[in-house]
């Protein structure tokens, strides 16, 4: 799609004219020529994704990755404003800088050269400074569109498109970061122009000028301080001690991409619809998905110094994720608005009928969350749970390294978790050889070490099929001089808090796409773009049309006619989604009910408790003490020193074989491992790979 938006006359004055002359009638117009143009390619990518993954899926093929490839996957920045970045994101970051200056070179050239060229007794009075300060602004807009048609792509969840490229959700962020930057960086000189212009010319009235048929000046405006808003509250130090302000704010997007189309028209706002319509359908299916609230089985609520809960919820057996996978919580009782990513610990294959998830209380929301959980009265009432997902990466493949080395700083720890269970399932039920697992850990605390509690599920079954893990953690206490005199582990506070079941609330079950089918969600995109043209066709042939010939030169209001197809493309996705939505919802409808009267009638008691009441008790010697062996032996504990990754990761590299790097934790620690991976002590060995959130 980006070759429509390169300023050359090729595509205008050739291709245009014939797709017109073939297209043109009063059914489709002018606006459906160009949204065939500019949304079909991109959206036939997304349908065609969708079939892709689900080949994919079914044939259950592991993708082999290249020297070449894991060579380009090497960080290549790994301190400044864009954080760490690996060649592959270097490559294409530059490409795509060079194509924005390049566009605006050429726009300012050509125009330019132009202006120059032109008898100043044809600018209508205008001097010639004047001119290109006013095309100066234009062009300054439409180089922030070519960014604008890329921002909703990173952030639609669920997209078939970011997994066929391999990326994650998560991983995508920085993506959108860097779009939204770009966007509101152009779009607000692009503003400033203008209304230095208008001052200039004694025309400030231009800014509440809302034409009918022509650039509405006041919708601009309102997009842009509406972008503005939203910008403010993006940076770092806002975000990170103001989360709660950049959340709410973010709704502002509505308001941006709303005020947007006004001013300039659906016909050219169809630049950006492909992006916008994915993630349009995405944010529609993950509103249906959260409209339930679904069944938390317990919570294991570690020692009150680290405030760290794993949280167990019923789930459909047929729900399938891959390890690394996060999952969004939203608790009303704390906040309706609110969602927060967390880590699923669980594994799908290894425990079929339960997704945990680990919350540690870093923040507002978070300590929130642990007081209600933990409190004595909590179990005795209904804990009202909505979730969204989970998203991870379509596949993984953990098996192509000889070893394997996790890195994690404090609650970093959780994708690590899913990790070790991931592999438990493949050595015992796979039958098949793991990595050698290296786990180096920090802590502030030796009451932190009750994290290592989660590493592995407590069941007598995948406790025994640890024996053939290979497993050594390096486990480092930095605020501690000295071990204390008996051992962390044996010092076993971990508490086990059983909840009500509720019969409003259900296990949690397949959306369309990643966890469920990739063929509903091509049928979703498909049909209702579909559906999408034929309404606009008919509305534009019956209606639009015909009233803009009897207004004469007035012509149809062309914020009028946003609205309209806004309204329509809104609908066709609702009702698309929710067909589709509903028809899976009423296959599984019966499953899920089996599967929460057995659930209901297997509720363990502790102590004599009853049989779907709260339960609070301790942990039997008979399910957690194999683990808690098989860690303890597993664990070299140092105290008072920060691990020395540089020698830990040379001496794990010469070892022989591929050796992965995972880290997750501070920034400080992803950039002091991404700089030793790139630094070529262990020329290609060194497999770097970062999990955050944060960049």
């Amino acid at each position: 799609m980006m070759w429509v938006l390169l300023p050359t006359n090729t595509y205008k004055h050739k291709w245009l004219p014939k797709l017109k002359s073939r297209f043109s009638s009063n059914y489709f117009g002018k606006q459906g020529v160009m949204m065939l143009i500019f949304t079909f390619p991109p959206l036939l990518v997304a349908v065609l994704s969708c079939v892709y993954l689900h080949l994919a899926k079914k044939s259950d093929d592991e993708e082999k990755e290249t020297r070449v490839l894991a060579t380009w996957r090497k960080p290549m920045l790994v301190k400044g404003p864009l954080g760490i970045v690996t060649g592959i994101e270097l490559a294409f970051l530059v490409m795509f800088v060079v194509l924005l200056f390049w566009s605006l070179f050429t726009y300012f050239s050509s125009s330019f050269k132009s202006i120059d060229a032109t008898d100043p007794a044809f600018l209508g009075g205008l001097k010639k400074w004047q001119l290109k300060l006013d095309l100066g602004g234009l062009w300054l807009g439409l180089v922030g569109n070519i960014c604008l048609t890329l921002l909703f792509f990173p952030v639609a969840r669920g997209s078939a498109v970011l997994q066929f490229f391999g990326l994650t959700s998560e991983g995508s962020i920085k993506y959108h970061i860097w779009l939204g930057h770009a966007v509101m960086t152009f779009f607000t000189a692009h503003g400033i122009c203008y209304i230095v212009y208008w001052a200039l010319m004694g025309q400030m009235s231009q800014m509440l000028k809302w034409s009918r048929s022509e650039i509405s000046n006041v919708a601009g405006e309102i997009s842009l301080l509406a972008g503005l808003g939203l910008w403010a509250t993006t940076f770092p130090r806002i975000r990170r001690k103001m989360f709660e302000l950049f959340f709410y704010t973010h709704y502002l997007y509505i308001v941006f991409v709303v005020f947007f189309v006004f001013h300039v028209g659906f016909t050219y706002a169809c630049y950006m619809l492909p992006g916008f319509y994915l993630f349009l359908v995405d944010r529609y299916l993950r509103f249906l998905q959260s409209r339930r609230h679904v069944r938390l089985l317990s919570a294991r609520i570690l020692p009150a110094a680290g405030q760290t809960l794993e949280l167990s919820f019923s789930k459909s057996p047929g729900l399938k994720y891959s390890p690394t996978s996060v999952l969004f919580l939203n608790v009303p009782g704390i906040s309706k608005l609110q969602w927060h990513p967390f880590t699923v610990t669980s594994n799908s294959s290894l425990e079929t009928d339960e997704l945990s998830v680990v919350i540690k209380g870093e923040g507002k929301w978070t300590k929130k969350l642990y007081e209600m959980v933990s409190s004595s009265a909590a179990a005795d009432h209904h804990f009202d749970v909505s979730v969204e997902g989970p998203y991870g990466p379509a596949s993984t493949d953990f098996l192509r390294h000889e070893t394997l080395v996790m890195i994690s700083g404090g609650s970093g720890i959780a994708p690590f978790i899913s990790i070790i269970r991931d592999l438990i399932f493949t050595s015992s039920h796979l039958q098949l050889k793991t990595p050698r697992l290296i786990l180096i850990s920090s802590f502030k605390t030796t009451a932190d070490l009750a994290m290592l509690h989660l590493l592995l599920p407590i069941t007598a079954a995948s406790s025994a099929a640890t024996a053939n893990l290979r497993l050594t953690i390096e486990a480092y206490i930095t605020r501690e001089k000295q071990a204390a005199a008996t051992s962390p582990f044996h010092n076993n506070n971990v508490r086990t808090k059983w909840f009500k079941p509720s019969p409003t609330h259900a296990p949690i079950s397949p959306i369309l796409g990643p966890t469920a089918s990739w063929l509903w969600l091509a049928a979703v995109v498909s049909s209702s773009f579909l559906a999408f043209l034929v309404i606009i066709g008919i509305l534009t042939g019956y209606y639009i049309y015909p009233e803009g010939k009897k207004s004469g030169e007035l012509g149809f209001p062309m914020a009028l006619t946003a609205f309209l197809y806004m309204l329509v493309l809104c609908a066709c996705v609702a009702a698309a989604s929710s067909g589709a939505f509903l028809w899976n919802k009423r296959k599984s409808g019966r499953d899920q009910t089996i599967q929460i009267r057995n659930v209901e009638g297997a509720t363990p008691t502790a102590g004599g408790s009853p049989v779907g009441g709260g339960a609070v008790y301790e942990m039997t010697e008979e399910l957690e003490s194999l683990p808690l062996r098989t860690i303890e032996e597993a664990t070299n504990l140092h105290y008072g020193v920060r691990p020395n990754l540089r020698k830990l990761l040379v001496e794990y590299c010469t070892e022989g074989g591929s050796t992965g790097v995972m880290v997750s934790g501070p920034a400080g620690l992803r950039h002091e491992a991404a700089a030793i991976c790139s630094s070529g002590l262990a020329d290609d060995s060194l497999q770097f790979e970062s999990i955050s959130f944060s960049w």
